[in-house]
């Protein structure tokens, strides 16, 4: 079983865009890991309010990486010009991630952050 991060992008994909059955089926051997940054911003674009059911479920599958003063100092030094990039990139590093899974193709031409593959999918 291998870990998996996924990307902010990935991850609202899989809560509102109808491939979370498909998406938490493909992963469904594998440790799933995202941020507290990806709740915070999939709450402020949706414009949800809590609590939410739909969210609650999906928290139950996932492993938090904490947003920690440690991981923003890294996150400030890059490797990539979108802090928020940075965040999810130190975060997956933080949590020994083998797989970040996202759709930002600036990210995907990077293939590896340190022993994290960054791919588009499994």
């Amino acid at each position: 079983m291998a870990k998996v991060y996924l990307d902010t992008n990935y991850f609202i994909d899989a809560v509102e865009r109808k491939i979370k059955q498909n998406l938490f089926l493909l992963l469904g051997d594998h440790f799933i890991y995202t941020s507290t940054l990806s709740y915070h911003i999939f709450f402020y674009t949706s414009k949800i309010k809590v609590p939410n059911e739909k969210v609650k479920g999906i928290r139950e599958e996932t492993q938090i990486v904490d947003f920690t003063k440690e991981v923003l100092e890294k996150a400030l030094s890059g490797p990539t010009q979108d802090l928020e990039d940075n965040i999810h990139l130190h975060s997956a590093a933080e949590a020994e991630c083998d797989y970040f899974l996202t759709l930002d193709k600036k990210l995907l031409s990077m293939k590896f952050f340190g022993k994290t593959r960054i791919i588009s999918n499994l």
